[in-house]
Parts: structure tokens; C-alpha cells; sequence
């Protein structure tokens, strides 16, 4: 699993890709969190980064499944893919090092993003006045997310060759578990069923884990959307490498 681990992570950072993904990722937030006047932190009137959790899932919906996509299409695409699974190496950890390999990236990506947190506390009036806590445990449901956004996409890379169509299978993927259960919950024939399938979206945890609290059952949540997606992933592997 180490070795793919870091095949995985050293291939993606000699990309330009990387740092292409990367670069629109920080910029994107930048400009919403502190320079457009419709999302401007300056705008608020008070100390809080709210907007920048706020944005951040619909941003990593795009930037993730961008890293994600070349998992395993591109080793399909090339035959590598048969190769590799024709080797006495588990499937489940040619999984693992390729999803944790996703989840490291998205983080030094994510690690930037704390120059907002000191930014905000050194503006804020009195220096420091800020909600520590509650940004910190909103970081926390961001990587979570983060996590099951690339358990999706590691899995729509594994339904197909095209890195295109991977991308746009994760990112249809991403938005359903989002915001799709949100929005059904919304209609109006729903009623008392409501509540309940809002809580199978990821919109409501996140929700839940940004007010600084982390509940045992977010937190299980995002981790059964995980493994589910990861689970799914190991059985197409297992499927490939019967019929190679």
C-alpha cells in the first residue's frame, strides 16, 4: 500500500494538473472569501468564516473528482491496471494507497486555507475575537467530506477508461449525496419524511459538524459513505481481475 501511496502522490505532483487544481482551488476561495463584495468576509461585519465553508464543499465537488479521475481510468486506458492486479498485491490495498493518496493531496490543499483563520484573527477588533472552535471543528466536517468526496470519486474512476467521464460521474455523484436529499426533503408532499431523508445527505452533517460540535453520528456518517463508496470500488477490482 506505501508504494502506490506514494507512486500515486508523486505522479500527481509532477503534473502540471497538480498544481493547476491546486492553484484554481486557492484562488477561487481567495477571491470569494476576501474580495468579491457579494461573499466578502468584509462584508459581514463580523469575525467569522463562515462563507468560506459555506462555498467550499461546491468548490472540492470539482477539485476533487479532478484528482480522483486518472485513479484507475488512466491504468485502464493504458492496460497497466490488468498488470497491476495480475501481481500478488491485495486489491484492498491498491485501494487504500490510492484513496489515502487522494485524501493527503486534498489536504496540502486544504492546509493554505489556514492563513484565513490568523488573517481573521488578527483584523478581527479585538485582535483574536474569533470562533476557534467552531472553525476548527468546521475544518474537521470539511475533511470529512473531503473524504467521502474522494471515496466517490476514486469509484467513479473505476467505472470507466475516460478520465472525462469519471469526472462527471463523480461530480453527479457528489452533488446527489450533497444536495440531492436536501432538495427532495424540501418538496412539499414530503411532510414528516422530510427530516429523515434529509439526514441520508452529507448537506445536513456538514451542517451539523461546521457549528463547531463533533456529534459521533456525523462523524459515522461520513465514514459509512466512505466505506460503502471504497467497498463498491474493491468489488469492481475483484471483477476486473476475474475476467483479466
Amino acid at each position: 500500500m506505501w508504494s502506490i501511496f506514494k507512486k500515486e502522490v508523486n505522479s500527481f505532483l509532477n503534473s502540471l494538473i497538480a498544481y493547476l487544481v491546486m492553484a484554481v482551488f486557492l484562488v477561487t476561495m481567495g477571491l470569494l472569501v476576501w474580495v468579491f463584495p457579494d461573499t466578502s468576509i468584509f462584508e459581514y461585519g463580523y469575525a467569522d468564516l463562515g462563507i468560506f465553508f459555506n462555498l467550499a464543499p461546491y468548490v472540492f465537488m470539482f477539485l476533487i473528482p479532478a484528482i480522483t479521475m486518472r485513479a484507475f481510468a488512466e491504468e485502464s486506458k493504458t492496460g497497466t491496471l490488468e498488470l497491476l492486479l495480475t501481481k500478488p498485491i491485495d486489491e484492498m490495498r491498491l485501494l487504500l494507497g490510492k484513496y489515502f493518496a487522494g485524501i493527503v493531496l486534498v489536504i496540502v490543499t486544504l492546509i493554505p486555507t489556514l492563513v484565513y483563520y490568523f488573517s481573521l484573527s488578527y483584523i478581527s477588533n479585538p485582535a483574536g475575537n474569533v470562533d476557534t472552535a467552531g472553525i476548527m471543528g468546521a475544518y474537521v466536517g470539511l475533511i470529512f467530506l473531503a473524504s467521502a468526496y474522494t471515496a466517490i470519486g476514486i469509484f467513479a474512476s473505476s467505472l470507466s477508461e475516460n478520465q472525462i467521464v469519471s469526472f462527471i460521474i463523480a461530480v453527479f455523484v457528489s452533488f446527489i449525496f450533497f444536495m440531492g436529499f436536501s432538495s427532495v426533503a424540501d418538496l412539499q408532499f414530503m411532510n414528516d419524511w422530510g427530516v429523515q431523508i434529509q439526514k441520508l445527505g452529507m448537506l445536513a452533517h456538514y451542517d451539523a459538524l461546521g457549528k463547531g460540535v463533533i456529534d459521533l453520528r456525523d462523524v459515522i456518517y461520513f465514514l459509512s459513505v466512505t466505506a460503502v463508496f471504497l467497498g463498491a470500488t474493491f468489488w469492481i477490482l475483484k471483477m476486473k481481475k476475474w475476467n483479466s
